[in-house]
């Protein structure tokens, strides 16, 4: 409240006395009155910023977090300028799930795991600092492999579906694109794209994933670095303790080169996308 809007009691106010003997002050009222008040206002101010940073820092560690994809490698299902919230809790907590990843614990607390087919994000395992975002394709004990741009999961060909075949142009030109619908063997299925056969990530090795970690993939087959990719330069296996959290929802989208920065970008979004269910 500023000194304006204050009770006149609350106010000092110098006054003479018949007597001449000095100045006397109102009811209430005591000689530095306007600076206790100012820093209280002050105080109560920096309480009120403390406490909201303490609230939003709960829900971020323990509820939901927002993050912003900033590439294509989750195409069709995730566009470069969607803004997601992950839950936190889905997989229970590791110290990844605190800003900075302080080394308070290891493992998770309580222990949680993924299924086969979540959109999980995820510390990148060679910096344990970068996000990353991808889908989870191998559990533990899984062996995974590319044969002829099919994916193999133990040995077996995953189901999928043609749905649409077409043309894109980008940098390099125009070049065919197809969408398959997959269906993993718990019967998760999704759309996944990709930029035909003679991709450098079309036939792989066969993958054993080791205990206590997860083959993650992107949806754009052909242009995502993920666990196809050995560890010094792509994804590698991902440990369980660098599990952020699981997708859930698209809250709303920018088109590539919007900033929050620049508020005549602000228009420039995709509202077909907003509140979009990932799965």
């Amino acid at each position: 409240m500023s000194e304006a809007e204050k009770p006149h009691a609350d106010r000092a106010v110098e006054t003479s006395d018949t007597a001449g003997d000095g100045p006397v002050y109102a009811a209430g009222a005591a000689p530095g009155g306007k600076a206790k008040s100012a820093g209280n206002e002050t105080l109560e101010v920096i309480k009120t910023v403390v406490f909201a940073l303490l609230i939003a820092m709960v829900l971020r560690i323990f509820l939901f977090q927002p993050f912003t994809i900033p590439s294509a490698s989750m195409e069709p299902n995730l566009y470069e300028g969607d803004y997601i919230v992950v839950s936190k809790w889905s997989y229970g907590y590791s110290k990844h799930s605190i800003p900075f990843s302080p080394p308070l614990f290891d493992g998770r607390i309580p222990a949680g795991a993924p299924e086969r087919g979540d959109i999980v994000v995820f510390k990148l395992p060679r910096d344990n600092k970068t996000d990353f975002i991808k889908r989870v394709i191998g559990l533990p004990g899984d062996r995974v492999q590319m044969i002829a741009n099919k994916l193999y999961i133990n040995g077996q060909p995953v189901q999928d579906v043609v749905v649409s075949q077409g043309e894109m142009q980008d940098i390099f030109g125009p070049r065919p694109i197809t969408e398959v619908r997959e269906t993993l063997p718990n019967g998760k299925t999704f759309m996944t794209q990709d930029f035909g056969p003679g991709g450098d990530l079309d036939d792989t090795p066969v993958y054993q994933v080791p205990a206590g970690h997860y083959f993650m993939m992107g949806d754009n087959r052909d242009n995502s670095i993920d666990s196809r990719v050995d560890p010094l330069n792509g994804v590698g296996m991902v440990p369980a303790e660098n599990l952020v959290g699981k997708a859930q929802m698209i809250l709303f989208s920018w088109e590539p080169g919007s900033s929050l920065w620049n508020p005549v970008s602000w228009f420039r979004v995709r509202l077909d996308r907003f509140f979009t269910v990932l799965h």
